[in-house]
């Protein structure tokens, strides 16, 4: 039987500064297409597991494998190579100021070297599905912390990577825009099979999609199931998100072939 294994913990810890462990002792293997929230207290160490499967920081021990590939001796490219699969949103937006919000949610795709022509489709498609339509040129310290966050969202989403890591992405949104950006998600989940892992404190957001979800507490990780049935209760009533990914899966197969 094919192993569909992209992300694999092994007994891994992780501290900082030769410090405390915040996490010990860590295993777990995720199968490609699943959807998992992360939850536990501030400082349980949600982060630093995000931080640790896109390798922005090493384990003290044990070891971390991503499609399949141990990550303890990867070179600087190699581990460049293996983010291209991946994308992040950070709780702090992490955007760059002396950008526009186009050029901002654009970079990744220049940095793969996509045509202009298809840049231009695809971040003006993206930005209209958060919202952002009308601040393609904008600067994003003119906007608010939730639509800053919408714009990180946005330049995460565009290079439909095989998995998707949020750290909070509905923290700063109201409860239309989280559902907005909720569904956008599980979209990206069931159309691209993007393996996702979304960091919430949100008991509402939780309750309301019922899908599995990985627990921090006490420096250990454990695995909960909310609901056998994975399909949330809550259902979008605006722009239908299919026909979006619909139409914007065509373009990402045109810039495969371009």
């Amino acid at each position: 039987m094919e192993d569909n294994t992209v992300i694999s913990f092994a007994n891994v810890a992780a501290a900082y500064d030769e410090g405390r462990e915040i996490l010990s002792d860590v295993s777990f293997n995720i199968s490609a297409g699943a959807f998992y929230f992360l939850s536990g207290a501030s400082g349980a160490g949600k982060t630093t597991l995000l931080r640790l499967i896109y390798q922005l920081h090493k384990p003290s021990r044990g070891q971390v494998k991503l499609f399949g590939r141990a990550t303890l001796d990867m070179t600087r490219d190699d581990i460049t190579a293996l983010r291209q699969k991946m994308a992040i949103v950070f709780q702090e937006y992490s955007l760059l100021s002396h950008l526009t919000v186009f050029d901002n949610v654009a970079l990744p795709l220049r940095v793969r070297s996509v045509p202009e022509a298809k840049i231009k489709k695809l971040v003006a498609k993206v930005l209209d599905w958060v919202g952002l339509g009308k601040y393609a040129d904008a600067n994003p310290k003119s906007l608010s912390g939730g639509q800053q966050q919408r714009v990180s969202v946005a330049r995460a989403i565009i290079v439909q990577p095989a998995i998707l890591l949020a750290d909070e992405p509905t923290g700063n949104l109201d409860d239309e825009n989280a559902s907005r950006l909720m569904e956008l998600f599980i979209q990206m989940n069931k159309m691209f099979g993007t393996t996702i892992i979304l960091a919430t404190h949100s008991q509402k957001l939780m309750e309301t999609y019922k899908f599995p979800i990985i627990h921090v507490e006490n420096h250990r990780v454990g695995f909960a199931s909310k609901h056998a049935d994975t399909a949330p209760k809550k259902v979008w009533k605006g722009p239908r998100p299919q026909n979006y990914f619909a139409e914007l899966s065509k373009q990402f197969d045109d810039i495969g072939n371009a």
